[in-house]
Formats: structure tokens, sequence, C-alpha cells
């Protein structure tokens, strides 16, 4: 199944990196043939990936061609790596240059845009099902060998629905502020080469000004953010640049704060911009839900409507579907882009489909009267304290709002709750604030001062890091998160 198309837009721009470099599609089409030449055959490749044009010259030329990618940071820890090397047994590595010589027993046997290919001579054939198209980590779990099986029907479905709900074309020029081996990230990608747009490729973070130097002379019009990214352009005061050619802001990747959602949903009307808050998961390719830019203000705090082609729904403890508003349930979703599965080691990748396009999400949301839906919290994140079911993700949010200039996560077990947070000596205003807040007794409530909440890539929390960081962790009941 052909995802792009690439050769329709030929002279059209595909790729421009922050060093100036430029890619038509016509050129992106043409080296990706050298290089799934040299490839050869439909096999199992690892792609270390940096948001640069080699990487995405290196995952288009692998889809279009047939040969299946897994997709990994380039700065994935080395022992990780090697692990997951020995694990799967690719046939072969596409890595940046300046790794070459990392992997062991490889060997170069082809180059292009500062890549290079590895042929690994001791992987055999790997067995793969006909529609497995791409293996992606899932959320915090870069070093596990499980990985999501999608399909080039799940990767053409979702970014077909995201260029129609977006109304995406040939004008767009998105610049990259997720690392690609993301799916949020990817996806972004995936849904612009589909129209013919100018993808934006750069490494440098929100945080450098590199990064808004080349926002700027290359005139993107979109960017792309989980909650963590919100937070931080709050800080970097980003409601006061001019910056005249953004026309859209997505936000996904988590539940975004009211608070914050509502700030900039007024930015963005204020400023005639579109500000579109979304809802997904690897398990789905990428995007379930999204909300009308025009009812970013109205139905803030909402995730929003089904994708085009999509079905939400809600489910109670005993299976049954809910029909009445504001109920909480767990999320099921419904579509073509739920993709096959999992994948825990190289035998795997011969499964075929085991979801057959239902997938339940664990999250937690309730519907409003108008079919909106508003996630609540993780199913995993509620605990009972003291007969007492508690959010802890609504916790970690009451924490934030009060005190704004610290970050916070809460882990724990039944009967006892641990608030990490990133500052010194609130330990008592924070437990007389959250028992105040709650109605428990102060007693459930034990505060951490940490330098940072660990978060991975997407900037979210690693709660088994932050877990094994805490005093007592050796002891630690387990809380399943």
């Amino acid at each position: 199944m052909k995802l792009w198309n690439l050769e329709q837009f030929s002279d059209k721009t595909a790729l421009i990196d922050d060093a100036g470099t430029s890619v038509t599609y016509r050129e992106l089409a043409g080296r990706g043939k050298g290089l799934a030449d040299a490839v050869g055959r439909r096999c199992l490749v690892f792609s270390l990936c940096t948001n640069s044009i080699g990487s995405v010259l290196g995952y288009t030329a692998f889809l279009e061609h047939g040969i299946v990618p897994v997709l990994l940071n380039a700065h994935l820890e080395r022992e990780l790596l090697h692990d997951l090397l020995e694990h799967y047994q690719p046939e072969y590595v596409w890595l940046p240059e300046s790794m070459q010589d990392e992997p062991q027993g490889m060997r170069r046997v082809y180059s292009d845009a500062g890549y290079v290919l590895l042929q690994n001579a001791h992987a055999g054939d790997t067995k793969m099902h006909p529609e497995l198209g791409l293996l992606l980590t899932t959320s915090g779990s870069t070093g596990s060998p499980k990985f999501v099986r999608q399909s080039y029907r799940n990767i053409r479905a979702n970014a077909c629905s995201i260029v129609e709900y977006l109304k995406l074309d040939e004008t767009e020029r998105p610049i990259t502020t997720l690392p690609m081996n993301y799916t949020y990230g990817l996806s972004i990608i995936n849904s612009h080469l589909m129209v013919g747009a100018a993808v934006l490729l750069t490494d440098y973070g929100l945080m450098q000004k590199e990064f808004w130097k080349f926002l700027k002379e290359a005139e993107a019009t979109s960017f792309g953010g989980v909650p963590y990214t919100y937070e931080m352009l709050e800080r970097l005061r980003f409601f006061r640049m001019e910056l005249p050619s953004l026309r859209t802001m997505t936000q996904a990747g988590g539940k975004l704060s009211p608070e914050l959602h509502k700030k900039f949903a007024e930015y963005a009307k204020e400023h005639g911009k579109h500000f579109v808050v979304m809802y997904g998961q690897t398990e789905a390719t990428a995007r379930m839900a999204y909300l009308p830019h025009e009812l970013s203000l109205d139905k803030y705090g909402s995730m929003g409507i089904a994708i085009p082609g999509g079905r939400l729904w809600l489910r109670d403890v005993g299976g049954k579907r809910i029909t009445e508003p504001e109920v909480v349930g767990e999320l099921v979703y419904e579509g073509d882009n739920v993709t096959l599965g999992y994948a825990e080691c190289r035998d795997d990748l011969a499964k075929g489909d085991t979801r057959h396009g239902i997938l339940e999400t664990g999250d937690m949301a309730k519907c409003d009267a108008d079919g909106y839906f508003y996630i609540v919290g993780r199913k995993k994140r509620f605990l009972k304290v003291f007969g007492n079911r508690l959010n802890l993700d609504e916790l970690d949010r009451m924490v934030k709002r009060k005190f704004p200039d610290l970050d916070c996560a809460s882990s724990g077990w039944d009967d006892h709750v641990e608030i990490y947070v990133t500052a010194e000596g609130k330990d008592s205003e924070i437990r007389s604030f959250v028992s105040e807040k709650t109605g428990l007794h102060m007693s459930a409530f034990s505060v951490y001062p940490v330098e940072e909440i660990p978060k991975n890539d997407a900037g979210k929390v690693l709660y088994r890091e932050l877990e094994q960081s805490g005093p007592g962790s050796g002891q630690r009941v387990p809380s399943g998160l």
C-alpha cells in the first residue's frame, strides 16, 4: 500500500532543516528508492531517529518499499540499544554517521544525508506479518522490548483523518517540536507529507533561541506539543511573541490543565489562530479525538469528539455501555487506526491483528450532553484512600494550580499517597492543602522534594523512575503505575 505517493508533488519542497538544506518530493522518492534498493528486500531495520533529513528519508523509504522499521531515539542509552539489538536481531540499522562505529559486527553498505546503513551479518530472515508496517515504542518504555505493531492501513487511515479534521493542504509548514520516533511527532510528518506540505526539521528545543530563529525565518505555520510543552511556553512569555506566520497550535500526549487550555484558546482567538486539543495513543497509531478549534473556548478542558472514521464510547465496571451524560467510565475507541497489537520478541512480528479495531484505552472519561468527552484520569491512576477513590492526576493538577512555581507528580498505594515536588520546605503547606481539598486526613500524604520530575521524550512522567528515587523505595508496596 502506497502511503504518500510522493512523486505526485514532484518539485515541491518536502523537507527543510535548520541548516537551510531542502529536499523536494521528487528527490525524497528517488533517494528513498536508492536506500530501499540497498536493503533489497522486506526485512526488519532499526532506525535511530533525529529530526533530520536523513532520518525522515530513511523512514519514508522503508514505509514506501515494504521494509519494516523500528523507530528509536538516536539518543537512547547505549546499553538499552544493545539489548534491543540482541533481542530483535534486525537485518539492518539506519543511524547517524557519528554513531556508525557503535553497533558491533556490522558492515556499512550505504549512506545518504548524514545517515549510514549498516548490515547485521549475524541476523537471519525475520518472519513478519504482511500487513506489519512499523514498530514504535509505547510511551515511557523506550528501553523496553515491547513495541506497538502498526499496519499500513493503520498509518494511512490515521493520516487521512488528521488531514481531514485539520484541513491540511500544501501551504502548511509545520515545525518539529517532538521526536519523530514518538507517535504524535510522527503523525505530524505522516499527515503533512500526504498533502505536499514542507516539513521544517530541527532538534533544537523550545528553550533554545535557535528554535525560534528557525521558526520565524522559515515561516512555520504550525507546531504541536504535549502538556509540558505548553507549560514551558507560558513560562517563556509566548503570549507576547510576534509570530505572524503561525496559524495552528495542536496539543496531545496527555491532558492539558483546563486553565492552560483556556489561556491558549483565548490567545488563539485574539490573534486569529487555531488551537486544537487532541487525544491519542500509540496503540491507535496516533489520534483518536480532537476538539474543533472553534469550540476551544466553549468546551475548554475537553478532548473533543472522535476523529473522522472513528467511534468513542464509555463503559461501566460491568462492561455495559454508558449512555447517560456526565457519568465516568472507561473510554473505548473503535476505528481503522487501532493497531495490530504488541510485540515483545522477534517471533511476535509474525502475529496478525489481535485487537480487531477495538481499543480499551485505560483512560477514565465522561461525556457531556453535547457528546464531547472529558478525560478525568488513568484507570491505574486511581487509589483507594481510607475508603475514598482518589484521582492522582487531579491531585497533581490541584497542587500545580496552588503552587505554580513547582513541578509535581504523585504516586503511592491504597491509603498512602506520595507527592513529589521540585521545591524544598513545602511539606506541611502542601499536605495541609491537599488534605483540605480532598477531605482526607493529612496522615495519608507524604511530600518528597526532588531536583526534577523524570520525564520521557514526550514530556510524560516516568513514574517508576520517580518511585525508585523516593525515600524507602525498597520497602514500597507496588502501586501498579
